[in-house]
């Protein structure tokens, strides 16, 4: 599920370029190449660039914007609220079908951000059947599925997106990423969105398998084994889920990753232009709202992630705010953009004590 439209653009898709903010800033962020060059440093200037880096709020600003949220923070009635949650694949599907793929870009920044992503990002062990280069069984039925195994399973590196869309993540890492031992799967809660990435002439059933998939049905299966990924990733789609089942999903996912592999995402910041731009009447719980489409969104702090992955058995690579001052010269309109930006992985080592592992399970099973 990738996020909707925002005057007709994806929201998420203006970040072109992304810088990191100082906040949590650990030894492994420190290390991570700055990107971001524009500094707004005279508020005078600030309608000479579209956007700005690296900004830093003050109290005033985010105290007004706290205010706003709790002025529009009254829940609609539950029998709504149920409706939304009943008919969250309609609103979907619905929602491709009207937009098809014609506002979406690839988001080719993935490979700034995620390097895990990008051709040459790892050493490994290459197999016969991995050594093949894909174009020749490419027009050929997946061999893995003719041998009844599950889709990929002689490939060598393997990555899951989760709330694929129409293919803005998958297709650029199928262009860019040539490792004859790569295979990427790919699921979204709407069979539109699914159809539509199958349709793509860019589509290789040898190289890339999509699926639906309702990440928060706890009965639901994923076509993959349990420690069988290296990569996970979570674009502007774990917003899209109830609070409620986050934890849970998180750690279904978590499960499917190998021993070292990294569960990778991206999603709205709490206090984000998209959030405060609210009014009443939308809201479903603290930080969670149906767009006018039927849609819904949850909006993160840092904190509630870093929280939610460590429950999962995860551990913390990068936990990251990403603020940008986006800027309309034509309407002199300033707009702030507020994203979360996160890597976990899960240890290497397969010993755990008692006391962790049940603190785990309990998280999961709540």
């Amino acid at each position: 599920m990738a996020a909707p439209v925002v005057n007709g653009v994806p929201v998420e898709e203006n970040a072109v370029e992304i810088h990191q903010a100082p906040a949590e800033q650990t030894n492994e962020d420190q290390k991570r190449p700055q990107f971001g060059t524009r500094f707004l440093t005279d508020p005078r200037q600030v309608f000479q660039h579209n956007a700005w880096d690296n900004v830093e709020w003050s109290e005033e600003q985010e105290a007004a914007a706290r205010k706003k949220v709790q002025e529009h923070n009254q829940p609609i009635p539950a029998d709504k609220q149920e409706d939304y949650d009943s008919h969250a694949d309609q609103y979907w599907n619905d929602f491709y079908t009207i937009h098809v793929n014609r506002f979406f870009k690839d988001r080719h920044w993935l490979f700034t951000e995620f390097p895990e992503l990008a051709p040459k990002c790892r050493s490994h062990q290459s197999t016969p059947e991995a050594d093949k280069h894909p174009d020749q069984d490419k027009g050929r039925e997946d061999i893995s599925l003719q041998n009844g195994d599950f889709p990929g399973a002689s490939s060598s590196y393997r990555i899951l997106e989760v709330g694929c869309g129409v293919g803005n993540t998958v297709f650029p890492i199928l262009k860019t990423n040539n490792d004859p031992g790569l295979f990427v799967y790919c699921c979204d809660f709407s069979s539109t969105a699914v159809e539509l990435v199958k349709s793509n002439p860019e589509y290789d059933a040898t190289r890339c398998h999509a699926f639906v998939h309702d990440l928060s049905d706890e009965s639901a299966q994923y076509p993959i084994p349990e420690e069988s990924l290296d990569v996970i990733i979570l674009i502007f789609v774990l917003s899209a889920l109830h609070p409620d089942k986050m934890q849970e999903s998180i750690c279904r996912l978590a499960q499917l990753l190998k021993p070292g592999g990294m569960l990778l995402l991206r999603d709205y910041g709490r206090y984000d232009m998209a959030q405060l731009r609210f009014k009443k009447g939308r809201c479903l719980s603290e930080n969670f709202y149906a767009r006018g489409d039927g849609t819904r969104v949850y909006f993160f702090t840092q904190d509630e992630l870093h929280s939610w992955f460590c429950g999962a058995g995860l551990e913390k690579v990068q936990n990251l705010v990403d603020r940008r001052l986006q800027v309309n010269r034509g309407k002199q309109l300033t707009m702030y953009r507020v994203w979360v930006q996160c890597k976990y992985q899960k240890p290497h080592s397969e010993q755990k004590d008692s006391e962790t592992r049940n603190s785990e399970e309990d998280q999961c099973e709540s």
